[in-house]
């Protein structure tokens, strides 16, 4: 049982790093081992899992159905030797996926207390500002700003972050300093992936409401580089607190027409379709509502307001 144990592990690893050099030195095992104990595991079920190629190995659709039965198998024997246990500690590898500004920003400065908590808890952060397949990837729980584009997905709504027009000292003193969003059109902007969904942000006032269609030269893939490209006076941005905060507090950038309304960023939890949700995700999205309340600002007044679990579906 163990052996054959140690064996499904192994699949797994080789399925998210596609690779058998690369499972093999996460687990302590030759590349020539991996690859006899896969073959072993194949002709055992009679089937390939992988394809392989002198560049990676990829999941057959035979070991993409097998992967998702072989996840829930482990989940479900690491949920049974936690309550067997009697303890609510946590154990094995927690992998989580989020953008790199609020990972850097947010998440990782408050980890402490959690895993100070849970000594056998491992956490591994995917962090990329693209959306990670948390099927492919082995991912337990993202964090997911905007709206969900899946609205099938197994999802619990954290908070929502107020929404912010910024812009830094120098370019308002050479631009101007905007007293109204109709005098938004002739200032430059810059687009990040968290300002890409905001292009026709509304501005709201006393029932009074403007569209704002921001063009601008400066695009970037990463949240960091917008927000870097703000300070540095390339223009003005939409963006969510949790991705100025400090910018703001230290005169770098400053907030702009905060007497007008915007939609705030809604920021949820999501976690892979047709798995339970791992006790340890479960336990750091608790954690998360709790460190972050009072920053998040939902419209009811308390951050972390579930929106339940829907029909499960493929997450992206």
């Amino acid at each position: 049982m163990n052996d054959k144990l140690s064996v499904l592990r192994l699949f797994t690893r080789v399925a998210r790093t596609s690779s058998f050099t690369k499972a093999g030195l996460e687990l302590g095992i030759s590349q020539p081992s991996v690859s006899r104990q896969i073959s072993e595991l194949e002709a055992e079920i009679g089937t390939a899992l992988f394809v392989r190629s002198t560049r990676a190995v990829k999941l057959t659709e035979a070991g993409a159905d097998y992967l998702l039965r072989v996840d829930a198998i482990l989940e479900s024997l690491e949920e049974a030797d936690r309550i067997a246990r009697g303890t609510a500690e946590l154990r094995g590898t927690l992998r989580v996926a989020l953008s790199t500004s609020f990972g850097i920003r947010e998440l990782i400065p408050r980890l402490d207390r959690l895993m100070a908590a849970h000594p056998a808890l491992r956490i591994e952060l995917r962090m990329a500002d693209d959306r990670q397949d948390l099927i492919v990837e082995g991912v337990d729980v993202a964090i997911r700003f905007g709206v969900l584009r899946d609205s099938n997905a197994t999802a619990r709504l954290i908070g929502r972050s107020p929404r912010l027009l910024v812009g830094a000292p120098a370019y308002l003193a050479r631009a101007g300093r905007p007293a109204d969003p109709s005098e938004l059109a002739g200032h430059a902007f810059v687009h990040g992936p968290s300002s890409a969904e905001s292009l026709g942000t509304t501005f709201r006032k006393d029932g009074r409401e403007v569209v704002l269609d921001a063009g601008g030269r400066f695009t970037t893939n990463v949240n960091e580089g917008a927000t870097a490209a703000a300070v540095a006076g390339l223009g003005l941005l939409t963006i969510g607190l949790w991705g100025c905060r400090d910018e703001l507090a230290s005169g770098r950038l400053e907030a702009l027409l905060t007497d007008w309304e915007l939609d705030p960023v809604e920021v949820h939890a999501v976690f892979p379709a047709g798995r339970a949700v791992r006790p340890a995700a479960r336990a750091l999205v608790e954690y998360l509502v709790e460190e972050l309340r009072g920053i998040s600002v939902d419209g009811s007044g308390r951050p972390g307001t579930s929106v339940g679990e829907v029909s499960p579906s493929p997450a992206r």
